[in-house]
C-alpha cells in the first residue's frame, strides 16, 4: 500500500471509531448513551489501535501531524515527506468525521443539544481558560511524543519499519492514549492532533455553519498550537536528554 494512502486510511478509521465512540455517548436514542468518559476514553485507544494496525506496516501510522513533527525534527523521519503525510492526516480526519455523521445521522436530528453535536466532532474546554486549555493540550502531547520515543529507541535499528507508532505496535500505543485520556482529558477533551480536531471542526462548520458560534473557531487554534507545541518539547528534552 502507498505510505501515503495508508496514512490517510488510518487516520480515517481512527476518527470513524474515536469520533464515533462520542456519538454513541452523547447523542440522543442512541443505545450507549449516557455510558460515560470511561467508555469514551477506552473506545478512542481502541480508534488509535484500529488506525495503527492499518496504517503501521506502509506509512509508520503517525496519525498526527504533532507526531510526524516530532520525528522529523529527531532525524526520524523525511522533512520532504511531511506536508504530504499532513495532508493526508488531515484527509482522513475529515473524512472519517463524515462518515460518522452519516451513521448517526438520525441520531444527530434527535439531538437538540448543539453542543453534544458538536463535541462529536472536535473537543472543547471543560472550563474555557486559553492559556490553561493551551496547556493542557501541549502537555498531553508532550506526554504522547516523549513516551513514544522511549518505546521506538529499541527499534530504531530496524531500517525495514517507517519510524511511527507501527514501529513501536499497536498495544502499546493503545495504552499510551488510554492513559492520556484516563489521567488528562478532563480539561480540554485531548486533542493532542491537530488533524483530529481541525478537520472534523471544518466538516462540522459546512455541515451546521456556524450559529451559535458552536464551531468555536475562537478556540481552534489550542487544539492545534498546542500539540505542536508540546511535540517540539517532548522532542528536544529526548535529544538533550539522549
Amino acid at each position: 500500500m502507498n505510505l501515503y494512502v495508508a496514512e490517510f486510511l488510518g487516520t480515517m478509521f481512527m476518527i470513524i471509531l474515536g469520533n464515533g465512540v462520542v456519538a454513541n455517548v452523547l447523542l440522543d436514542k442512541s443505545k450507549g448513551q449516557n455510558s460515560g468518559w470511561m467508555v469514551i476514553t477506552t473506545g478512542w485507544a481502541l480508534a488509535v489501535f484500529v488506525g495503527v494496525v492499518i496504517a503501521g506496516p506502509h506509512s509508520g501510522a503517525h496519525l498526527n501531524p504533532a507526531v510526524s513533527l516530532g520525528l522529523a525534527i529527531a532525524g526520524k523521519f523525511p522533512w520532504a515527506q511531511l506536508p504530504m503525510y499532513v495532508a493526508m492526516q488531515f484527509g482522513g480526519a475529515m473524512t472519517g468525521s463524515l462518515i460518522v455523521w452519516l451513521f448517526y445521522k438520525d441520531h444527530f436530528k434527535a439531538t437538540e443539544n448543539s453542543s453534544l453535536k458538536a463535541a462529536c466532532f472536535f473537543t472543547s474546554p471543560a472550563i474555557p481558560n486559553k492559556l490553561r486549555n493551551l496547556f493542557c493540550e501541549f502537555f498531553g502531547a508532550f506526554v504522547l511524543l516523549f513516551v513514544i520515543f522511549h518505546f521506538t529507541d529499541a527499534e530504531i535499528a530496524n531500517p525495514k519499519t517507517p519510524m511511527g507508532l507501527g514501529s513501536i505496535g499497536a498495544i502499546p500505543v493503545t495504552f499510551l492514549v488510554w492513559a492520556i485520556g484516563l489521567s488528562l482529558g478532563g480539561t480540554t477533551g485531548y486533542a493532542i492532533n491537530p488533524a483530529r480536531d481541525l478537520g472534523p471542526r471544518i466538516i462540522f462548520s459546512f455541515i451546521y455553519g456556524n450559529k451559535n458560534s458552536e464551531s468555536e473557531w475562537s478556540y481552534a487554534w489550542v487544539p492545534i498550537v498546542g500539540p505542536l507545541l508540546g511535540a517540539i518539547a517532548a522532542t528536544l528534552l529526548v535529544l538533550f536528554l539522549y
